[in-house]
């Protein structure tokens, strides 16, 4: 794709009918079925995850939960999902890759998040006593061994752990990123009344994943269209 900045509500409309043409029913409403449960209200932030098999099941996490963007930092390693773990997930959320913590902490501000850092070191906030109403909120998470970096430590806006029952101190990242996303997502649905995404935002996702679902898409709406842009 090219330019998206003159596109219209009318404009995806429109492209969304043509491949729903080629789709079978059943599949385009599994599609908005999954996309009615979206969200931005809440994403993740993953800092620095070298394990495969760790990205991957942050992405499926994500996918699972509503989540429908995640950011990540690479600063040390790069983000890369195991493919057989994340079994085609990737393509229905959205990754944003930032350069460095600073840009990722920064872009998120800018777009209204408080950011919430994970950790078990930190006695804050709990999944049940976090006020999920207060605002769009980013849960970083961060590397395998190390946890958040001293960066993220000093911009949270809030702290949050799982209390431990026994004499393990923590679960590593896969896990604690299931029990939060699980936990808050359901919270969210059932307190915050802006949580799905917007009709415009709902048609721009729906329209990409078509794009991703229908054989030789492209051509599709290159020969009905004209082109792309």
């Amino acid at each position: 794709m090219t330019n998206t900045e003159n596109r219209t509500d009318a404009w995806y409309a429109a492209r969304i009918a043509c491949l729903g043409e080629f789709m079978l029913p059943e599949r385009y409403e599994t599609l908005c079925r999954a996309l009615a449960q979206r969200t931005h209200y809440m994403t993740l932030l993953a800092e620095n995850t070298y394990h495969p098999q760790n990205a991957a099941a942050l992405i499926r996490h994500c996918e699972a939960f509503g989540l429908q963007r995640m950011h990540t930092v690479e600063t040390l390693c790069r983000f890369e999902p195991s493919a057989s773990v994340v079994r085609g997930t990737d393509r229905w959320v959205d990754v944003e890759r930032h350069a460095s913590t600073a840009e990722a902490l920064a872009a998120l501000r800018a777009a209204g998040y408080r950011i919430v850092a994970t950790t078990p070191h930190r006695e804050d906030r709990t999944p049940e006593t976090f006020d999920v109403g207060a605002g769009p909120f980013a849960l970083v998470f961060g590397t395998e061994h190390a946890g958040i970096s001293a960066e993220v430590v000093a911009a949270a806006d809030e702290f949050l752990q799982i209390p431990m029952c026994g004499m393990v101190e923590s679960l590593n990242v896969s896990a604690s990123a299931a029990i939060l996303l699980y936990m808050l997502s359901a919270r969210v649905r059932q307190t915050v009344g802006a949580w799905p995404l917007g009709e415009s935002e709902r048609l721009e996702v729906l329209y990409r994943w078509m794009r991703t679902s229908v054989a030789d898409a492209d051509a599709i709406l290159e020969r009905r269209f004209g082109d792309l842009s």
